[in-house]
Parts: structure tokens; C-alpha cells; sequence
């Protein structure tokens, strides 16, 4: 096997790292575009950044387990192209388009049935009367993300990276020029106010779907891949393998991201100022997250082509890599949080109370930005191992029985306010990205053979 330093692994993680980190940053940017022109419409703007935090706190909830269902094709991709599977990436990829379409219309259905739920979340009653039409629309885009999302997956599997980034940016740049056209009303549109935030949304989704799948189809070095999108021959065991590895991280990220839209109604208890405050520090904050979750998809795919390979040297060394590349890159991201706060929170409010609580919770969010990135970095590295369910099961303990309860205690009880909600992000994030790093070299010593099931080596 050959043996390759550091050095190496950080250049190559980081050539297969930054189209994807730019490309998420483009679709986390069409949430930073929303939050910020919504922010500024006249008279209502807190208010409708507040009803963005409700919806975004059960809508994105049930979107992040569907995409994260999908991540479960990248690491079997990875590995099937290590082994030089031709037929398997194709088997992947035709099963991974129904699994995903499936999951995101079962999703649609759920989220239609549930927006009448936010009345009762005991959220300010004019912020829920705006949040709920905003919902409505922002579902139909469950499906057509879910297949972006597939054909994205199966293309980071084969360390193809940079269609993928062009076609996000892209859409970002359409939700901008319809985020203009529809929220203010120019060019002969009439002005929609919060609800042309959603469509200008569901547009660019759209848009975003049907290029990577063109991409996809279309790319002539894929063409052996293509009878993946004849939808028949379906593999019950590999829609098994799919599920199985896909339904552990999907969980992963609706802990995470659940304790986060919990945090954000927790805030909407103390007022709209407060609540709107944190939608616009977390928007910020998952800007750089998104960066470090890019960097943990190459590692996956890294480390799951070497685990392919049954290279356990070269396996290590990719994930040590991208836990020292993410660490300096968080740490920057502290100190541009930490003397740029004012700055950034100006950028999505004009509301001088919101923008003096979100520039306070900025510094709590430089606090916790290396154990975020860690840890995100540390899933990222077990997902190529093929390892998903120890990681499940530390991001719920991290989460929801020591990060939530932390920041009750600290927030509401003890009456620290948001912030105290926020001090339980660093707890909880700080216990993850400990574990995550334990477990990833723990079992990355235990494996001795690529067929080796994670669960059953240590």
C-alpha cells in the first residue's frame, strides 16, 4: 500500500474539499439571501425573519433527515469506485433515485398535513400567521431537493465535485434576482412581501434539481452509469444497505438541527426581537458550518475510497487531515465572528435590538466554531467508514440530553436569556466533536480488512 504524509492529504482533501464547500455555501446562501431581504421590508421585517425561524424550525427538520437519507449513497459510492464496481455505482444510483424521491414525497405529505401545528408552539401570534402560508410553499421544494440531492451524492462519490458547486451558485444567484423581483415588486411584479421569499425559494430548488440531474445524465465520462435512471430493477437488499446507512445520518442532523429549532422557539418565548436575533446569528453561523460540513463530504469520500481500497494507513491520514484543516479554518472563522459581529448582523437587520442581541450571540458562536467543525468533520469520517450508528446515537445524547437541557437551565431557568440558550450549543457541540474524535480512531485502528463491519470489529 502506498504511504503518502500529511501534506498530501490536505492538498487533495482540500481540491476535493472546496467545490463542495463553496457549493453548500451556495445552498446554505439562498437561506442567508432570504433572512436578509426579508429583513428588510418595511415595518414587518423583524417579524417575518421571526416567522422564517418558525418555519424553519420544523420545515428544516423534516428536510434535513430526507438529504441526510441521501448521504448514505456517497460513502457506498466511494467504495464501489475504489473497488472499480462499475455495475454497483449504476445499481446505487438508480435505487438511490427512488429511495430519495420516495423519502421527499412522504415528506411533502407529512409537513402539509403538520403546518397547522406551529398555532400551538405558544409563538407570538402575528409571526405564525405569517410563518404558516411561508411553509406551504417552502414543502413543494422537498422533491425536487431530494433529487438534486441524489444526483449530488452519487457525483461526490466519484470525487466529482465542481458541477455541483456552479449549479448551486447558480441558483443562489436566481433566488437573488427573484428574491428581488418578488419581495419588493419590480419590473412589473407586484409585490409579494415574506411569501415572495418562499417561491423565489422553491424556483432556484427547482432549477438547482433539474441541472445536477442533467449533469448527471448527460456527462459523457457517465454514461456507463446511465441505465441508473431506468426506474425498474429495483434491489430490495441494496434499498436496505441505502436505508441502513442513510436513516442513522439523516437522524444525526435532525438531532442536531432539531436542537437548534428547539433553541429558536425557546427564543421566541422571551420576544420577536429575541427570536428574529437568533435566525439571523444562526444564518451567519451555518455559513460557516456549511464550509466545514463540505470539507467532512470529501472526507467521506476519502476515507470511504481508501476504506475501499482496504488502505487503513491512507484511511487515517484522511480523516487527521480534515480534523487539522477544519480546526485552523474554524479558528479564523472565531475571530472574523468575533471583530466583524457588529458588521454581520447589520447585513440581514435594520432593527437596532435585533442587531445588538445577534452581534452578542456571534461571540458565543465563535466559542463553539471549532467544536462544530470537528464534529461535523468526525461524522463525515465515520460515514466513509461506513460507521453511522454509534455516531447517531452520541449526536442524540450530545444534543437532546445534554445540550437542550444545558441551555433550558441556563437560558430559561436561570434566566440568562438567549444567550444562556446558546452557552448550551458549546457544551453540547463541545461533547460531540470529543466523541466523534475518540470513536473515529478508535474503530479506524480496529479495521483490518475492507469487508469488516464497523460494529463488529471493536
Amino acid at each position: 500500500m502506498s504511504s503518502h504524509n500529511y501534506a498530501y492529504h490536505i492538498r487533495k482533501t482540500l481540491f476535493l474539499a472546496l467545490p463542495v464547500c463553496f457549493g453548500q455555501l451556495g445552498h446554505m446562501m439562498v437561506g442567508f439571501v432570504d433572512t436578509a431581504m426579508v429583513g428588510h421590508i418595511p415595518g414587518i421585517g423583524s417579524k417575518a425573519q421571526a416567522a422564517m425561524n418558525i418555519t424553519n424550525s420544523v420545515y428544516m427538520l423534516v428536510l434535513v433527515f430526507g438529504l441526510g437519507i441521501s448521504l448514505g449513497m456517497t460513502p457506498l459510492v466511494a467504495a464501489a469506485d475504489g473497488a472499480k464496481k462499475p455495475g454497483r455505482i449504476t445499481e446505487i444510483l438508480r435505487n438511490g433515485i427512488l429511495l430519495n424521491c420516495s423519502v421527499g414525497a412522504v415528506l411533502f405529505l407529512f409537513l402539509l398535513f403538520l403546518s397547522p401545528v406551529l398555532r400551538y408552539l405558544k409563538q407570538d401570534t402575528t409571526v405564525v400567521e405569517i410563518a404558516i402560508p411561508f411553509m406551504n410553499v417552502m414543502i413543494f421544494s422537498l422533491v425536487p431537493l431530494s433529487l438534486y440531492s441524489t444526483c449530488k451524492q452519487f457525483a461526490e462519490g466519484l470525487s466529482d465535485t465542481r458541477m455541483a458547486m456552479l449549479i448551486s451558485l447558480g441558483g443562489n444567484l436566481l433566488n437573488v434576482l427573484l428574491n428581488y423581483l418578488l419581495i419588493f415588486g419590480h419590473w412589473g411584479f407586484q409585490p409579494m412581501g415574506v411569501m415572495g421569499a418562499c417561491w423565489g425559494s422553491f424556483f432556484a430548488r427547482v432549477f438547482m434539481a433539474l441541472g445536477m440531474m442533467a449533469y448527471v445524465y448527460f456527462k459523457p465520462s457517465y454514461r456507463i452509469y446511465r441505465d441508473g435512471f431506468i426506474m425498474k430493477g429495483f434491489s430490495k437488499p441494496l434499498l436496505k444497505e441505502l436505508l441502513g446507512t442513510g436513516v442513522p445520518i439523516g437522524l444525526q442532523w435532525v438531532f442536531e438541527v432539531g436542537a437548534f429549532s428547539f433553541a429558536g422557539l425557546m427564543a421566541g418565548t422571551i420576544s420577536v426581537a429575541t427570536q428574529a436575533a437568533h435566525q439571523v446569528a444562526l444564518t451567519i453561523a451555518a455559513c460557516t458550518y456549511m464550509f466545514a460540513s463540505g470539507l467532512s463530504a470529501a472526507v467521506a469520500v476519502r476515507t470511504g475510497n481508501a476504506f475501499g481500497r482496504n488502505d487503513v494507513e491512507e484511511m487515517r491520514k484522511a480523516g487527521f487531515a480534515g480534523f487539522r484543516m477544519v480546526a485552523i479554518f474554524m479558528f479564523s472563522c472565531a475571530m472574523l465572528f468575533i471583530f466583524t459581529r457588529h458588521w454581520l448582523a447589520s447585513l440581514l437587520s435594520e432593527d437596532p435590538a435585533v442587531i445588538e442581541i445577534a452581534s452578542g450571540l456571534l461571540i458565543i458562536a465563535a466559542v463553539f466554531q471549532l467544536s462544530d467543525g470537528l464534529q461535523v468533520v468526525g461524522l463525515g469520517a465515520l460515514r466513509g467508514l461506513h460507521d453511522t450508528r454509534f455516531p447517531t446515537l452520541l449526536t442524540l445524547v450530545a444534543y437532546w440530553v445534554i445540550g437542550l437541557p444545558a441551555s433550558y437551565l441556563l437560558g430559561l431557568y436561570w434566566h440568562l436569556g438567549v444567550s444562556g440558550i446558546w452557552y448550551g450549543f458549546v457544551i453540547g457541540l463541545s461533547f460531540s466533536a470529543i466523541g466523534l474524535i475518540w470513536r473515529f480512531e478508535r474503530i479506524s485502528r480496529s479495521i483490518k480488512t475492507a469487508d469488516a463491519i464497523p460494529g463488529k470489529v471493536i
